[in-house]
């Protein structure tokens, strides 16, 4: 085992992929004679050349499109954005063509393509910077969309994605990547669709994935534990697929369920597995699913309203105590 950051894990999943399979290229703002905005990318360009690490204008739809149209046609496209705010120009690209050309084509194409790059909050960065799209693309049939929340869970995730025949939506966060965590030695690539519990408990399951999991649910286990409330957390690495057996199964161990998820509230993520858990877990409840969401508001600017508006240990831990109704 070794320790490694983040941006780290993202190098080493795209660097590896890329030498075994030649197909492969990486394209995006920034990505070569930089080494990445966030330096994901760093030594990338020196080891493959400007053939297969290449820089962009700042022109998101061409290059997304350019990353359609070379996967259907037999290579296998890493796009990154430099935030995926800035996917919302590329959408076209990505929902009408990447989604799409399987079905509309009667499987005649396939469209083996990653759009990897940072999502959600990461400081005082103004509302059209701050968005989580997590649950819009995982709305969408024909995407695959994963949220790592480790480096770990990111190097083992991002080569199965590169490696997976479907178009992949790989979510980072911008304020991960200087997180530190061990991974293996070898190789080792993690299944998608698949989650992960983290840690095993009998009085209340928590759900979450990306993000929120090191920076407002494991804190909040801590404050939680030392009350005597024994959480069992799910990871779920994958928004679609999701793997509700796994979430269904731990709530009829636990009989209560929180919901951690840095996004708004309506249609989120968190609504599909509450509709789900009182579809199929209904008897087993003994208390309602609660929720912990941003507000539902743009995110502002000043510090103490970013506060107020996304999730935090403070709500999380109130959110538990709710479902366990004690105070």
């Amino acid at each position: 085992m070794r320790e490694i950051q983040f941006r780290d894990a993202v190098k080493e999943a795209m660097s590896e992929e890329m030498r075994r399979d030649e197909t492969i290229f990486l394209m995006g703002e920034e990505v070569a004679e930089y080494n990445g905005a966030y330096k994901a990318s760093q030594g990338m360009l020196d080891e493959f050349g400007a053939k297969r690490v290449i820089d962009t204008p700042i022109a998101e739809l061409g290059f997304a499109g350019i990353g359609v149209g070379a996967a259907i046609n037999g290579c296998r496209p890493i796009i990154e954005f430099m935030t995926f705010n800035f996917s919302l120009v590329a959408i076209d690209q990505i929902i009408n063509s990447a989604a799409k050309i399987m079905a509309m084509s009667a499987g005649q194409y396939s469209c083996p393509i990653v759009f990897r790059g940072p999502t959600g909050n990461a400081g005082q960065l103004g509302a059209q910077h701050s968005q989580n799209f997590e649950n819009w693309f995982a709305n969408t049939p024909g995407l695959k969309v994963v949220v790592p929340s480790s480096p770990y869970e990111c190097k083992g995730l991002l080569k199965a994605s590169i490696r997976d025949n479907d178009p992949v939506i790989f979510m980072e966060s911008e304020q991960m990547y200087g997180d530190k965590g061990m991974i293996p030695d070898g190789e080792y690539i993690l299944p998608l669709g698949k989650a992960n519990i983290i840690q095993e408990g009998k009085d209340v399951t928590i759900v979450s994935f990306g993000k929120m999991i090191p920076r407002v649910v494991m804190p909040a286990i801590e404050e939680l534990t030392k009350q005597g409330i024994s959480v069992e957390l799910i990871d779920l690495r994958t928004v679609r697929p999701i793997d509700y057996q796994t979430v269904v199964d731990s709530v009829k161990k636990t009989n209560r369920c929180v919901v951690v998820e840095e996004a708004w509230p309506l249609a989120a993520i968190s609504s599909e597995i509450t509709y789900h858990l009182q579809r199929y877990a209904f008897d087993y409840l003994d208390a309602p699913v609660i929720r912990v969401n941003n507000m539902d508001i743009p995110l502002h600017y000043a510090p103490t309203l970013i506060e107020a508006t996304l999730p935090n240990v403070a709500r999380t831990v109130d959110a538990v105590k709710q479902v366990l109704y004690k105070k």
